[in-house]
């Protein structure tokens, strides 16, 4: 039996080339799901690889971490310490100022009132005169010298 092209089944070569293309495609799909497992794999043996190196890595720095926060507690309590030290140096920097600049101002006044009660008594001769002149000397320099310490902030005692 001879066949012509005429008499060809032309539907039987439609059947050959979808089935090597079916073929074709069999083994491409076959070697991509290959090299998918093949990268699976690597990725599985990464993520296994990473898990070792990285969960002892994450244990000591929680351990660094426990330790700093434990370090910083300390410090709170030494800053607290510190700043409770500072509150008492400064009453007690305060307290030994008062009682500095009390005497110092009733000394100055003191002065003073000598001072001019002397040169009052000198220039008219009258007691009674110098010991008014000297209160009211010892008085006024007693109200500026606390006036310039309050100035100068040294009598905020």
């Amino acid at each position: 039996m001879e066949t012509t092209l005429a008499t060809f089944p032309w539907s039987a070569l439609g059947w050959a080339a979808l089935a090597f293309f079916l073929v074709v495609l069999g083994l491409g799909l076959g070697y991509m799901l290959l090299r998918l497992g093949e990268t699976l794999g690597r990725l599985s043996s990464l993520i296994r690889g990473t898990e070792r190196e990285l969960v002892p890595v994450l244990a000591k720095v929680g351990g660094s971490v426990d330790r700093v926060n434990g370090q910083l507690d300390k410090l709170d309590v030494v800053t607290d310490s510190a700043v409770d030290a500072v509150d008492s140096v400064d009453t007690a920097v305060r307290a030994v100022s008062f009682a500095v600049t009390t005497p110092v101002k009733k000394a100055t006044g003191w002065t003073a009132g000598i001072r001019h009660g002397a040169a009052a008594l000198k220039a008219r001769r009258d007691w009674r005169a110098a010991v008014d002149e000297a209160r009211t000397a010892a008085a006024r320099r007693e109200a500026d010298l606390a006036e310039e310490l309050r100035r100068t902030g040294a009598g905020d005692a």
